[in-house]
């Protein structure tokens, strides 16, 4: 049974990496298990083969663990933006997206309505790129039928209240990326039909780590569009072509990666362990950090300073001249972090210890020192 002072152990990275919310480096139980389970794949054991192939029910019922639901609504994917593929394809009548939004929403929601005619996309325009339910209930219309959005934004870690977008889209469908929040943060999943998530950031799994849970209302109304062969009850359709499955199954193309599938199993069990709760009071402590370092050296920041409005994201936003001096100091201090577009995106993790911090705020002491007022 982990408990948090193992969970924070098992980070045993270098100092330096402030950059989880673009790859998680991979646990150590997850290096294990990948270790292990090539073996027994290379036995050509039927034996063997099968207790690989188990993984794949296992991350299911974690992933249903985590977000507190039924195993049998949730499937694995390729990635997060597989399964928010496999619903936006199948949702008909007008899709309320941000044009801030991570392009698996933008162009997968393009994408859909170009391919169909059956989609059609209502662009919102928020002015920090923050989507409020303010932002939501100015942009709903008769003909809005879905609702997309990133339940922490990838630019500013703004984390959006799923409950409130809820009570303002009323009975219409909540389709949410979930990748820079799933296992790090308690959310009311429930209250969004569609969630899609990744496990190789946050979760600490690597690529091809992806899942998505479908609720009863996105049975009822999307489409599986996108539905293969494995998408289908029973065994594997020979010599017919059945109707795909009446549950989340039916979003599925093909069989899953059995090693994937061990990868996410192997990083979710102590997560589960130790509790999300647990890990988001701790996330909520370094980001605090973080955002402390900065006002000391006021380098401004754009994330939501309330902890129920941030998740692992913290978004320095510096002067234009002084960007690229700021990402220059951060590199010559051995920092791992994302610079786009004139922003500084920081993301600690639960187990960023005090030498990366202090690495962080001699960066922004000698950029600081060298700033031009």
């Amino acid at each position: 049974m982990a408990d948090m002072e193992t969970f924070l152990d098992s980070f045993d990275g270098e100092p330096g990496y402030l950059d989880w919310a673009a790859f998680g480096p991979l646990a150590p139980a997850v290096r294990s298990e990948v270790n292990a389970d090539t073996e027994l794949l290379g036995s050509g054991r039927p034996t063997s083969i099968g207790l690989v192939a188990d993984n794949v029910r296992e991350a299911r019922e974690l992933v249903a663990q985590v977000m507190d639901v039924e195993s049998d609504q949730v499937v694995l994917q390729p990635s997060t933006t597989y399964g928010l593929m496999q619903a936006l394809y199948g949702v008909a009548g007008g899709l309320l997206v941000s044009r801030a939004e991570y392009p698996s929403l933008t162009v997968g929601a393009t994408r859909a309505a170009d391919a169909l005619g059956s989609l059609q996309v209502q662009w919102m325009e928020p002015a920090d790129g923050m989507v409020t339910p303010d932002v939501v209930r100015d942009a709903l219309t008769d003909d809005t039928r879905a609702l997309a959005v990133s339940l922490v934004d990838f630019r500013t870690g703004y984390r959006a209240d799923l409950t409130a977008l809820r009570e303002v889209i009323g009975d219409r469908l909540l389709i949410v990326d979930a990748i820079q929040a799933f296992g790090v943060i308690e959310a009311d999943w429930t209250a969004a039909d569609v969630v899609c998530g990744n496990g190789y950031k946050w979760v600490r799994a690597g690529r091809g780590t992806g899942f998505a849970w479908f609720g009863e209302r996105a049975l009822e109304r999307i489409a599986p569009v996108l539905s293969g062969f494995a998408g289908v009850d029973g065994d594997l359709p020979v010599d017919v072509v059945p109707q795909p499955s009446s549950s989340a199954h039916a979003f599925t193309v093909s069989k899953p990666d059995a090693l994937a599938a061990a990868r996410l199993a192997a990083a979710l069990r102590p997560i589960v362990e130790v509790g999300v709760a647990e890990i988001e009071d701790e996330l909520a402590a370094r980001t605090g950090d973080v955002i402390h370092i900065a006002d000391r050296y006021e380098v401004p920041v754009i994330t939501p300073r309330e902890a129920a409005q941030r998740a692992g994201i913290v978004t320095l936003a510096p002067a234009p001249q002084d960007a690229a001096p700021l990402a220059a100091s951060l590199a010559n201090h051995g920092l791992a972090v994302t610079v786009r577009s004139g922003l500084v995106r920081v993301a600690p993790h639960v187990g960023t210890g005090a030498s990366t911090l202090r690495l962080f705020g001699d960066a922004l002491a000698a950029f600081a020192s060298a700033r031009v007022w």
